[in-house]
């Protein structure tokens, strides 16, 4: 039987069904949450708010990731660079997936600014894989950096007893050092500096808004 090959328009297809999952919060993860195994801790209302904020953030960056690779696959170059996105884009899902579950455990809820996020990523990550697969590839280490020392951040801001929280972000942070090496062993070029300025603003604006709503 000859292999079906995906035209334009099932990639639109799949490529919609996938960012209306992202963006309500339905995503199913591929390995167990790393909070499996962690105890879970007293808090104060207080302390409950704060993880909430950060984890609902953590999950805004995993909508733009999904945003990202969604479109660099979609424009890519060649096969090889596809398949790559595509496969990052499926472990950035169990992110997704964990960090929505934590939510719910807190009793909180995922941003109601997703689809906006959604959107500009899209945008973006569509943009950078127009100027050529080495471009789109530096686009993923800078993205893949920035995001690591934002999680690294977390660990630090975080209510020390709130274990379940902590074993979520770094393994997050694990996997994002890995996804950016991934991408710097293809070939990825240097993302100009006022590229990079422009990223950082827009994740501040992102995450300062997400920890509220």
């Amino acid at each position: 039987m000859a292999a079906h090959h995906h035209t334009p328009l099932d990639r639109l297809i799949a490529g919609a069904d996938k960012a209306l999952r992202v963006i309500t919060g339905v995503a199913s993860a591929s390995r167990p949450t790393p909070a499996l195994h962690a105890a879970d801790a007293r808090m104060s209302e207080a302390e409950i708010r704060h993880s909430a904020g950060l984890m609902r953030v953590n999950h805004v960056g995993e909508v733009c990731a999904q945003a990202l690779y969604n479109s660099q696959s979609r424009f890519a170059k060649t096969e090889q660079m596809r398949a790559q996105f595509e496969q990052a884009g499926r472990e950035e899902e169990d992110h997704l997936a964990w960090t929505a579950q934590r939510l719910g455990e807190l009793n909180s809820h995922i941003s109601v600014l997703n689809p906006l996020f959604y959107a500009g990523a899209y945008a973006l990550g569509t943009v950078a894989a127009v100027l050529g697969d080495a471009r789109s590839l530096g686009f993923v280490v800078e993205t893949e950096r920035q995001v690591e020392a934002h999680l690294a951040s977390h660990l630090d801001k975080l209510p020390p007893q709130d274990a379940k929280s902590r074993a979520i972000v770094e393994q997050m942070r694990l996997d994002e050092i890995e996804h950016g090496a991934a991408a710097q062993a293809l070939g990825a070029s240097q993302t100009p500096a006022p590229v990079q300025a422009v990223m950082a603003v827009m994740g501040k604006v992102m995450t300062s808004t997400a920890y509220y709503i």
